[in-house]
């Protein structure tokens, strides 16, 4: 039987929690947060389970080397001490990607050089040839992370990083990660049993990722290609079990889940990727400006969007954010609406309503705050005839 063993996921700063409890209900062991990422443990089925699966990873880490060094003398001694013989061969192609936190080595790329020499010249030495180095779809991806006069060496189990989940073929202005998107709609709490709503969907990110959660359909399921399907030891029937497994547990969720877009560009875009993710049958997307809408469902609903912050999209902000709490106030009761954005000053300050929760969290190196403003049944309903926008 497959040994466990150790791994690491990384993650946005902030969403340690939610990949934490991610992991633990897959069924990793010894689960363990960290700073922008969550160690585990589990076998090579689960490591398979966990890049499929997990929503809110960006890759998954496989350690297989850890020193303390010095400078690069050390660096180069102790990489080409590893049996690289393990995880591949001379036939192969290699990748290495390095960050760096040390008062000694300031400069990854030259870290990146210098492991590469070590994994050259170890075959080298041994076969009398070397393993060439491949950028674009490696055999083998190697992390080297130093934090001052510490090394950890890891493989990259996942290869593109996760939040390229296979669906999005077309983006707008400014596009929501993956993962971002998936870790904000799971900080709502959304779990499908309630209709769903982004107002401002853009390419659609925030609908696919909750139409998987709504309906339990694995994060990644859309790949063709992960990093462990180029290793020595990957086993396709187990990866196939694996896969079939996870596919068995979706289900057909009966809530709504609807997008506007007042731009036709958008609802194009975000229909084709619905469609490559094939979610159509779970999403609708209409032309619609949610400043002239009502709410198009009854009961309880989560409206969740990412409405512009007025960094890349030039808009009137204060006038915008006044709108954004009018519209919710009148014609969006018995609601939960979430919303993200970078502008405290003009934006928050001028949507009206008072907040129920406010999280902060980083849109790429952008501090925001996701915040939750309810809106209950009992809030004045206007009708649009009477009162337009």
């Amino acid at each position: 039987m497959d040994k466990n063993f150790r791994m690491i996921a990384k993650t946005l700063f902030g969403f340690e929690p939610l990949l934490a409890d991610e992991l633990r209900k897959l069924g990793a062991m010894n689960v363990v947060e960290g700073v922008r990422n969550v160690s585990f443990e589990g076998d090579t089925g689960f490591m398979y389970k966990a890049n499929m699966a997990l929503r809110t990873a960006i890759r998954i880490l496989v350690p297989i080397a850890s020193f303390k060094i010095l400078n690069e003398q050390d660096l180069y001694k102790n990489i080409r001490s590893i049996n690289w013989e393990e995880h591949m061969d001379v036939k192969s192609t290699f990748a290495i990607n390095s960050t760096t936190h040390s008062d000694n080595f300031t400069h990854s790329h030259y870290v990146s050089l210098k492991c590469k020499d070590a994994i050259a010249d170890y075959f080298r030495d041994k076969f009398g040839e070397r393993p060439n180095v491949e950028l674009d779809n490696p055999t083998l991806m190697i992390n080297i992370h130093i934090q001052q006069d510490h090394c950890d060496v890891s493989l990259d189990s996942s290869g593109d990083a996760l939040y390229k989940r296979g669906y999005k073929t077309a983006t707008n202005i400014a596009p929501i990660n993956e993962v971002f998107a998936a870790g904000l709609i799971m900080m709502t709490g959304y779990d499908g049993s309630q209709h769903f709503i982004d107002p401002m969907c853009g390419s659609g990110t925030l609908l696919i990722e909750a139409a998987m959660i709504a309906n339990q359909i694995p994060a990644n399921i859309n790949r063709k290609e992960f990093g462990f399907m180029n290793w020595k030891n990957y086993d396709v029937s187990l990866y196939t079990l694996i896969r079939k497994s996870l596919l068995k547990k979706m289900i057909n969720s009966p809530h709504k889940i609807i997008g506007y877009d007042k731009a036709p560009s958008a609802v194009i875009k975000a229909g084709n990727n619905i469609e490559n993710a094939g979610l159509s049958d779970f999403i609708e997307v209409h032309k619609k400006d949610f400043f002239t809408t009502e709410k198009p469902v009854e009961g309880r609903t989560l409206v969740c969007f990412n409405p512009p912050y007025g960094e890349r999209l030039k808009i009137d902000v204060p006038g915008f954010y006044k709108n954004i709490g009018d519209t919710l106030k009148q014609f969006y009761t018995d609601t939960d609406a979430w919303f993200i954005t970078s502008d405290l000053e003009n934006g928050l300050k001028n949507v009206g309503l008072r907040t129920s929760r406010k999280i902060k969290v980083f849109n790429g190196n952008l501090e925001c705050r996701f915040v939750k403003y309810e809106m209950y049944s009992g809030t004045k309903k206007v009708s649009r005839t009477q009162h337009p926008l």
